[in-house]
């Protein structure tokens, strides 16, 4: 039984430096591809958490972009203003609430992005493609238990400026 539980943590903490490992090299990425398209690290950030939010099916607005990013509700316009003349993103009423205006990718952003990172897709597919579907699966399992574990952690940090209680 001790065994398994060492066996266990260390799995844990495997998949935790995994996780590390992964975030520091789509970081490394991410900055590769906002100067080759001249943008700045916030450029990348926000297009990432629009990107995100469209694949979970919740666009979102200039205000829950800035909440996300912890950058103010002015920075955020500014932000918002430069991705639009840049391109990349564009304002859209939400089918949903038509008073709601939510950011969404253009059509070319979407080819800016599918040029840089398609080669990427490929490798990964490659990459995977010796493992079994079971094993995806799995991983998938895991990857959205953690990401659900960083959500609910960053819902509890305190605000920028808030002292932690």
């Amino acid at each position: 039984m001790a065994d398994d539980t060492a066996d266990r943590a260390e799995l844990e903490t495997d998949i935790a430096r995994d996780l590390r490992a992964l975030t520091a090299i789509s970081e490394q990425i991410g900055h590769v591809f906002a100067r080759t398209n001249d943008l700045r690290p916030n450029d990348f950030r926000a297009l990432m958490h629009v990107a995100t939010a469209e694949a979970e099916g919740s666009p979102v607005s200039a205000g829950q972009l800035s909440k996300l990013m912890g950058v103010s509700a002015p920075a955020v316009t500014y932000l918002v203003e430069r991705m639009i003349e840049s391109g990349h993103l564009e304002r859209a009423p939400d089918p949903a609430d038509r008073r709601r205006v939510n950011l969404t990718y253009t059509d070319q952003g979407m080819s800016v992005a599918a040029g840089f990172f398609g080669p990427l897709g490929s490798r990964t597919r490659a990459a995977l493609s010796a493992l079994p579907d079971a094993d995806l699966t799995a991983a998938h399992r895991v990857l959205i238990s953690v990401t659900a574990a960083l959500r609910e952690f960053y819902a509890e940090l305190p605000e920028p400026g808030q002292a932690a209680e």
